[in-house]
């Protein structure tokens, strides 16, 4: 959520657009009628996952009013949720993530899912690290329906086998030839775009590649200066430089889901993106194994960085509606169809992968061994790891670095300057 935070919702209690929110309880299903959905879910696969929970609610008597907002990572989402609030107009729910659910939750703006999290045993079933965004002082404030992570990396089969490589890279030196062979074979090596997030969302997983768990934790999450601006940051920032000879020149404007197509038309070789990238392979009809690959981010195996999306909830006059709408978001039968087409794990431990492809039960299993692990940690790049302010401060200079505009050098102390600035 953009800033200043606080002075919007003091315009928002001094208008008195809602009272403080009561506990959503279970309420009888007869005076279910309509639940507006705010979210940011327009490309193919998003939306077509989504599709999956509307039918779930229309099957139970439960209208859905979709109320989408162009642009992946919500900026847009939150300028609209905001001002509908402030007419005291909101949603019943909205798509929300990380630091803007604490945000709102701190200012008492989101309903108490407590009562129906105690019934549903969400403390026992959602991974802890989930946890600590979904609830506040005590209270679930949202409930979770996926955990996305940002170190993968994803390869057209057909294009590796033109250029000579015949198994996925193990290491950070074999992803590094094999990018070279591809474009050796004529192809793009590295599909990316040069919106901040996406060079960021390459930058997590070569920083977990190259200091591991720990010192990922330690850098981007505890935002330890001695970590921030140390031999292994300027390392991670070496290997970010390296990559940019392997992006093409057409790169700048292009989003994410544009430059997965050009791994899944067989243009580009690799992509280094979060598995929201596997749901437009699911929605293009491609099969991994056969058409293309999925691996960890060369060195981070067993471990995941992660985002997870939420819907957070209004006080609304349809209160039977939106409470259908919580009970199916955290049904693991919902979690289950919306996942697999969405192309991420769902947020509830131990739902099955029947059904879910080859990437979809990595996605699954991987979760599970982080969570046991202690390696299931929050994303940098996709607001998971620290507020927005310092997120966005890491965006330019690592997108700054990835241009060469400063050394790795620079950015490693550029790094620690801008934590040290905004805490």
């Amino acid at each position: 959520m953009k800033r200043p935070i606080r002075a919007f919702f003091i315009a928002f209690f001094n208008a008195s657009a809602l009272a403080l929110v009561q506990p959503l309880a279970v309420v009888p299903d007869a005076a279910a009628a309509e639940v507006q959905v705010l979210h940011w879910w327009t490309a193919g696969g998003e939306a077509s996952a989504l599709k999956e929970l509307e039918r779930t609610l229309r099957a139970q008597g439960v209208q859905w009013r979709d109320v989408p907002i162009a642009g992946g990572g919500g900026a847009q989402a939150m300028t609209t949720l905001r001002a509908r609030v402030l007419s005291a107009d909101p949603p019943t729910a909205a798509q929300m993530l990380g630091f803007d659910i604490r945000d709102w939750a701190a200012q008492g703006a989101l309903q108490d899912l407590t009562p129906l999290a105690r019934s549903g045993g969400w403390a026992q079933r959602v991974p802890k690290a989930l946890q600590a965004f979904d609830t506040d002082r005590g209270r679930w404030v949202a409930a979770p329906i996926d955990v996305h992570s940002s170190n993968w990396v994803w390869a057209n089969k057909a294009v590796l086998e033109r250029a000579g490589v015949h198994r996925a890279p193990g290491d950070w030196g074999a992803f590094i030839s094999d990018l070279d062979k591809v474009r050796k074979a004529g192809f793009v090596p590295l599909a990316a775009g040069g919106q901040p997030w996406q060079i960021a969302t390459m930058f997590d997983g070569i920083v977990l590649s190259v200091g591991g768990p720990a010192f990922y934790r330690r850098a981007l999450i505890e935002l330890q200066p001695a970590a921030l601006d140390s031999a292994a940051m300027r390392t991670s920032f070496t290997r970010l430089r390296a990559l940019r000879s392997y992006v093409d020149g057409e790169y700048a404007n292009r989003d994410w889901n544009v430059a997965t197509g050009m791994v899944i038309d067989g243009r580009a070789g690799f992509q280094m993106m979060g598995d929201w990238a596997l749901g437009e392979f699911n929605h293009a009809g491609r099969v991994p194994g056969k058409d293309y690959l999925c691996l960890r981010t060369p060195g981070t195996q067993g471990s995941v960085t992660f985002n997870s999306d939420a819907f957070v909830f209004f006080d609304v006059k349809d209160r039977a509606a939106q409470a259908r709408m919580v009970d199916d978001v955290m049904s693991p039968e919902v979690q289950a169809r919306f996942n697999r087409v969405k192309g991420s794990a769902p947020a509830l431990l131990g739902v099955s992968p029947a059904g879910f492809n080859a990437c979809g039960a990595k996605a699954i299993a991987d979760l599970a061994e982080a969570d046991r692990a202690g390696t299931l940690m929050g994303s940098m790049s996709q607001g998971y790891a620290v507020p927005p302010a310092i997120q966005h401060a890491f965006y330019d200079i690592i997108a700054r670095a990835f241009d060469g505009e400063i050394t790795p050098a620079q950015a490693a102390a550029q790094l620690a300057a801008a934590a040290r600035a905004r805490y």
